[in-house]
């Protein structure tokens, strides 16, 4: 190769990892700012469980940790699987062994959603809605937005998967699949946080 096309290798690769730093960093940014949205809704949860019971439930009347706990236990083990899929991607692992673990960790947050929304029903059929007192609503917006997160993980990793099966794991590919491992590892972080503040404090 010439000197010239050298420096223009080069070049063309400082580039593209500049611009991979770039997305990385954003994305980063878009995390902090979620964190600090979640961060808002729960102080929100907190005053209103104190201050917002009207003649609604309390949250001690309302919860147990049974459901809460097995969801907490899928959302974990799918942090698990996901990182054995980014490990796999990392070092050299066959696509079919790394779509393989995705569609394990999708199956897990899917799981984790259908218990979420089975606990939802249960609540809304005993006629504790959103509309009874600012606690509910608190509740619902709360744990309800973090189940909208992990929805939108799920279409995003399908998508992905998607997108493997048709590009091959390109350097985009796994700088997606990093981007919806922080992601998804993201979501597991706030959980803990909920279930925490929502389920086990609202128990004892």
């Amino acid at each position: 190769m010439s000197n010239t096309g050298a420096a223009h290798a080069a070049s063309h690769d400082h580039g593209h990892h500049d611009k991979t730093g770039t997305v990385i960093f954003g994305f980063w940014i878009f995390l902090m700012s979620d964190l600090i949205a979640f961060s808002l809704m729960i102080a929100n949860y907190a005053d209103a469980e104190w201050h917002g019971i009207a003649n609604g439930p309390s949250p001690h009347e309302l919860f147990s940790l049974g459901l809460p706990t097995i969801e907490t236990m899928a959302l974990l083990i799918s942090t698990f699987t996901f990182g054995i899929c980014t490990l796999g991607m990392k070092y050299g692992a066959s696509m079919k062994r790394t779509v393989g673990w995705l569609i394990l960790t999708l199956a897990l947050g899917a799981i984790f959603l259908g218990i979420e929304l089975y606990e939802f029903h249960e609540f809304w059929t005993e006629g504790n809605t959103p509309q009874v007192s600012g606690f509910l609503t608190a509740y619902y917006s709360l744990v309800g937005l973090h189940g909208l997160h992990v929805t939108s993980g799920i279409i995003w990793g399908i998508l992905l998967m998607v997108q493997m099966k048709t590009f091959g794991m390109n350097d985009l590919i796994k700088s997606r699949l990093v981007r919806l491992g922080l992601f998804w590892h993201m979501l597991d972080i706030v959980w803990i946080a909920l279930f925490t503040k929502v389920y086990l404090m609202g128990v004892l």
